[in-house]
């Protein structure tokens, strides 16, 4: 496969001139492209320059304010709520996140609802960042409406991602990122794009029928992971990351009719706990540190976001082998020349 390798640093610049040249504010240029480049730089490809092409077609459909600033209100000690302004998610999650650690800190837990936004990013780089300044955090939101209930043939829910992140002294924290679906809606869109069959329990065909073929699958239902487990939890995350912040569920947004291939309108939900104000001393770490340990010790065990540590190192040496056919699509959004 012949393409193109950019440095991190080309393709954060790359996503910021496509989407300035679309007229996305550049506050809100600079959050997407920092996320894009982090999607990259960890080989999450379903989330990285991938998805400039729909952040383009939401902004031309008109359907994103492209001047956004989010507005962040500490509403109670301990929760915080960011309207985004009905611009991207990146920009109101970064503009949220001091008074959501803010308030944890002072509080011990705290949660913060990220509203009015559109969201087309991995979860990881969000609780990532509170990972890495000391705090456990959890984050929920909701995909497009893409999965069929366990018992069901039809969609009901979306992808409906968790993220969890746990802080680890003198090393990258423990995070993982997880659809309840058997997978996520992009890796489907990726595997089409390949010519690639699915594995089986990834999904059933518009008839009802369990399918390979990733076509049939994006017109039919995905399948939550785990069975009527994988379908609890994802219908969870429906609830407290739609109705409970004030947000449509993923079947009230799919009767919206919005088929310009970007991120559907929608919220986040973040948990924080700070864990010095619920277990001072060191004694919390310590033990976590004994568990990781002793996981580890096991032949074979990989810890989550191991796999994405090492490419992040690998991509800031060697850069991001970008297909051909993926740069084509990227050049025709970028200022001609």
């Amino acid at each position: 496969m012949t393409g193109t390798t950019l440095r991190l640093d080309e393709i954060e610049e790359l996503t910021r001139r496509a989407l300035g040249h679309h007229g996305l504010g550049a506050g809100q240029a600079a959050a997407v492209a920092r996320i894009v480049t982090a999607a990259e730089a960890d080989e999450c490809r379903s989330h990285g320059l991938y998805r400039l092409p729909g952040y383009v077609a939401a902004l031309r459909s008109g359907r994103v304010a492209a001047d956004a600033v989010p507005q962040v209100r500490r509403l109670t000690p301990g929760f915080v709520r960011v309207d985004g302004g009905g611009g991207f998610a990146p920009a109101a999650a970064e503009a949220g996140r001091p008074a959501l650690m803010e308030a944890a800190a002072a509080n011990g837990i705290a949660a913060m609802a990220l509203t009015r936004c559109h969201h087309f990013s991995a979860l990881w780089a969000d609780v990532e960042p509170l990972a890495e300044a000391g705090f456990v955090s959890w984050a929920f939101v909701v995909g497009q409406c893409s999965v069929a209930p366990f018992g069901g043939a039809t969609r009901l829910m979306g992808t409906n991602p968790i993220a969890f992140g746990w802080p680890r002294p003198g090393g990258h924290p423990f995070v993982f990122d997880f659809a309840t679906s058997a997978a996520a809606r992009g890796e489907v869109e990726l595997k089409r794009l390949a010519g690639e069959a699915l594995p089986p329990g990834w999904a059933l065909g518009p008839d009802g029928a369990p399918t390979d073929d990733p076509a049939r699958a994006l017109a039919g239902a995905l399948l939550p992971f785990g069975g009527h487990k994988g379908s609890a939890l994802s219908m969870m995350v429906e609830l407290i990351a739609a109705p409970l912040i004030g947000e449509a569920t993923s079947r009230a947004v799919a009767g919206l009719d919005i088929h310009d291939g970007g991120p559907p309108p929608g919220g986040e939900l973040f948990i924080a706990i700070d864990p010095k104000v619920v277990a001072p001393g060191s004694g919390w770490a310590d033990a976590a540190e004994r568990f990781f340990a002793d996981a580890s010790a096991q032949p074979g065990l990989r810890l989550p976001s191991e796999r994405r540590y090492a490419a992040r190192a690998r991509t800031r040496r060697d850069g991001v082998a970008v297909p051909e056919s993926l740069m084509e699509q990227i050049r025709v959004l970028l200022p001609q020349d």
